[in-house]
């Protein structure tokens, strides 16, 4: 038996328990084999929920249809988990724009995916006197790409390699979404006064308050 699973039934071998109905009522403490009998009666396995309770709480459920259901929920919860991983896309100090273009479009399809972007070149022989190459590649590396994604850690050389992550970029609304966004909160603020208004009819003039002042008292 799996030591996760629960004990079920004929796997219950304590002498009485507190039992649970189906719907959650409370049935009392009574000997493991009368809580048997009232699961076989109603069709349903009896299951020990509460194991180290005194005396053991058990319920009566379907365990199979119990174990699908939780199987379900779990495989519903990972789906809906996205993990980010860090992907890697490799330049030189020498590459030629063909590609260049080629290592654009595969950090593209890792950016769009979720996934973050570690840019690396790696230093050759002398080429390290050069680090400044290096530089110029990756920042227009990271200007090509700033339409998917921004700039997490700026350019470090760290031993021979140069090193730079991209995230992906947060996902912004269109200037057409903003513009109905705010038209439909105003629509939402509107004084319901003005609709409530007879049609053809002018709202009544208010009279207009005296306002008293402080001389006027002093008289």
């Amino acid at each position: 038996m799996d030591i996760n699973e629960p004990m079920i039934n004929e796997e219950i071998r304590d002498r009485e328990v507190r039992l649970i109905g189906a719907d959650g009522e409370q049935l009392g403490i009574m000997p493991t084999k009368d809580a048997l009998d009232k699961a076989e009666q109603a069709g349903l396995d009896l299951v020990k929920i509460v194991p180290n309770a005194q005396p053991p709480v058990c319920k009566l459920m379907d365990y199979d249809k119990h174990r699908f259901e939780q199987s379900k929920r779990e495989r519903d919860l990972r789906k809906n988990q996205r993990i980010v991983t860090l992907k890697e896309v490799q330049l030189s100090a020498t590459i030629e724009e063909n590609d260049v273009q080629t290592k654009f479009k595969n950090a593209v399809k890792f950016l769009q995916d979720g996934d973050k972007v570690k840019v690396s070149i790696r230093f050759r022989g002398r080429q390290i006197t050069h680090a400044d190459i290096g530089m110029k590649i990756m920042q227009d590396f990271a200007s090509r790409i700033q339409e998917y994604g921004s700039i997490e850690r700026r350019p470090l050389l760290e031993g021979r390699h140069m090193i730079m992550i991209l995230a992906p970029k947060a996902e912004k609304k269109s200037f057409a979404e903003k513009s109905q966004k705010r038209k439909e909160i105003q629509a939402a603020g509107e004084p319901a006064e003005e609709s409530a208004q007879p049609a053809g009819k002018e709202p009544k003039p208010q009279p207009t308050k005296k306002v008293r002042r402080e001389s006027e008292n002093m008289i």
